[in-house]
């Protein structure tokens, strides 16, 4: 994959996708986690929150990354990726409370450990749309995490306001799935002699991911 080439940009905007529309919740922690610092304080512990947080998710992705290439990890995580395309459609539910903290460095350390814990979702996704290119990883992380610290409530509002955003990103996340069944080493050889039933799977995999994830939040919203 040639570097600015369409395939390399395609990947990295399905990467700033996937981590804008699946770190909702992060955002929220890491705004509990600081908001009972005082407001010059604030900023600084946000910051290297960030920091933090981005290093672990790179730590994290890239081990990701590396696993899987063993053959079956690909499709294994890519099942696990369609559930969480679904769960992303019907799932609302609040985020897990976290305690905020007077303590500059403990508020660091609960931004840090919540957005890995919580994060790992991302991390399987953006590993999956990466397909091994530790780069698009780098670049997807740097452009995406700030803008998730920093832009989270006005992008939580757009995503309230706008849902079709929410079913781009559940597509995007369906997408990244079918490509990582395909691509599994168990798989791929069968899927480049039957070129038809290769798209035909990915096609199907988006498809049922939007009904199926349309269907369950109809079905949520009747039961409540």
């Amino acid at each position: 994959m040639e570097y600015l080439s369409t395939d390399f940009l395609s990947v990295l905007f399905s990467i700033i996708i996937i981590d804008l529309v699946l770190a909702g919740d992060n955002a929220i922690v890491i705004g509990l986690a600081a908001k009972n610092l005082p407001q010059n304080k604030q900023k600084q512990v946000i910051l290297w929150g960030t920091i933090g947080a981005l290093i672990m998710r790179m730590i994290c992705t890239f081990a990701v990354v590396w696993l899987l290439k063993i053959p079956g990890l690909l499709l294994t995580g890519g099942l696990i990726l369609v559930w969480i395309a679904c769960k992303l459609l019907f799932d609302e539910n609040e985020p897990d409370h976290v305690k905020a903290d007077d303590n500059a460095w403990t508020a660091i350390r609960t931004i840090v450990i919540a957005d890995t814990v919580m994060g790992l979702d991302n991390v399987l996704a953006i590993a999956g749309a990466a397909h091994g290119h530790y780069l698009l990883v780098v670049m997807g992380l740097l452009i995406s995490v700030p803008i998730i610290i920093w832009g989270s409530t006005l992008f939580l509002k757009l995503m309230e306001r706008f849902p079709w955003i929410i079913y781009m990103g559940s597509g995007v996340l369906a997408w990244t799935a079918a490509k990582m069944i395909v691509d599994d080493h168990l798989v791929k050889s069968f899927f480049i002699e039957n070129v038809w039933l290769k798209y035909a799977v990915i096609i199907g995999i988006i498809s049922f991911v939007l009904l199926v994830g349309r269907l369950l939040k109809e079905r949520k919203m009747n039961s409540d």
